[in-house]
């Protein structure tokens, strides 16, 4: 005889603070809840994009004071401060924008549709987008 398989679990009843600490999140549904994050955080953010837009395209004036604000900060708010807050926006454009394309790749190919294309195309967005963002962000600290 051969031993019967174990019955899959049954969750019936999520509970949030005794079940999702152990509930393993596929890399695709990272990297959709990620998609949903970037684009919220571009959002809410505009506002500091189009200052940063205005400021650096209106004159040399502005432009130059655009440029110490990397350095010297906007007014209480640090430089550093400033940098990070652009490197976060850095990391939603590059993610958002690589998720976007694997979403439209997966609209256009029927080939794309499986778990193994949605978990190494996943994979793919997460590495390139955090290796961009850290390629960038080594120009925006001054490493290069």
């Amino acid at each position: 005889m051969t031993p019967q398989p174990k019955p899959r679990p049954e969750f019936r009843n999520i509970h949030a603070l005794s079940d999702l600490p152990t509930y393993r999140l596929p890399v695709a549904g990272i990297v959709s809840i990620l998609h949903r994050i970037s684009g919220v955080l571009m959002f809410l953010l505009m506002p500091f994009i189009i200052w940063m837009f205005d400021a650096s395209v209106s004159s040399e004036i502005s432009f130059a004071k655009f440029k110490a604000a990397f350095n010297s900060g906007l007014g209480f708010v640090p430089g550093f401060l400033v940098k990070l807050v652009v490197l976060g926006l850095i990391w939603a454009y590059l993610h958002h924008f690589i998720a976007g394309l694997r979403h439209l790749w997966m609209d256009v190919s029927h080939k794309a549709v499986s778990k193994q294309f949605g978990a190494s195309s996943a994979t793919f967005t997460l590495a390139a987008s955090i290796l961009l963002t850290l390629v960038l962000g080594a120009k925006l600290f001054g490493l290069y």
